[in-house]
């Protein structure tokens, strides 16, 4: 059976984990796990020297995808974050050929024009999350966003994160059955919600990597899939190997295609 490509949010492996030693330190671990790709965390960002770790992800052979937690369209300004640009400069020096943000607050006065012009030229691809709050966790805001893109012809896509659509009751199948078109990165993690009423990530088990098979088929065959939920355990290289095997074989076959 071929293989897909599976990336590692370094988020997988704890905040404090990850601050302690830095996202550096992960890059041996990654690519000896089987992973393709890496994706730096800004939020989790130290004191790295961005050249250092994209040197060392490509002698790893590994790809990289920065994220970041800024929002594309803020509800008081018709035009892109103004830190978009910034951040699109420090996707860059980190080596990353994809960007990833949330949406944000998307409504039809955002100008679609001034980000055209910003992403002219950029030697990276834009990717747009689906997040846990009101105004960017729920599919009608990207369809609207998407086919508002789709009539300008521009090169943005979407990462689809499978569990962030549970903190606003939406349907991940729904989601993948009238977006999967649109993206070019997913993020997967199973959600539990505790007794507390809080939802947090875990590692899939059978019934999720059912379903991750089932949304994956309205996507691009061969998408890259991300592992975004907890990797623990006193041999972490066996974790990550595990489950870097388990999220590769997803989503071999189609179903109809993803329609808007």
């Amino acid at each position: 059976m071929q293989q897909s490509p599976v990336s590692i949010s370094l988020s997988s492996y704890g905040a404090d984990l990850v601050r302690e030693h830095g996202q550096a330190h992960f890059i041996p671990l990654v690519a000896a796990a089987g992973a393709s790709c890496i994706e730096w965390r800004e939020e989790l960002l130290t004191h790295e020297q961005p050249g250092e770790l994209a040197r060392s992800a490509e002698e790893h052979g590994l790809e990289s995808v920065f994220s970041s937690p800024l929002e594309l369209w803020q509800a008081e300004r018709s035009e892109p974050n103004a830190e978009l640009c910034a951040t699109l400069q420090r996707a860059r020096a980190f080596g990353a050929k994809r960007l990833k943000v949330s949406l944000g607050h998307f409504t039809a006065h955002h100008d679609l024009h001034s980000l055209a012009s910003l992403l002219e030229r950029q030697p990276l691809d834009l990717l747009v999350e689906n997040d846990q709050t009101e105004h960017g966790g729920r599919i009608e805001p990207f369809q609207r966003f998407f086919s508002a893109v789709a009539a300008q012809n521009l090169p943005l896509r979407m990462t689809f994160d499978i569990g962030n659509w549970q903190w606003q009751a939406q349907s991940a199948l729904d989601a993948a059955r009238l977006l999967g078109r649109h993206v070019a990165y997913v993020h997967c993690k199973a959600v539990h919600l505790r007794a507390d009423g809080k939802r947090v990530a875990l590692p899939p088990g059978a019934p999720q990597l059912q379903q991750w098979e089932q949304l994956l088929r309205h996507m691009t065959q061969g998408i890259t899939r991300a592992v975004e939920y907890p990797l623990q355990g006193a041999d972490l290289l066996q974790v990550t190997a595990e489950q870097v095997a388990l999220l590769a074989c997803l989503g071999q076959s189609r179903l109809e295609p993803a329609h808007v």
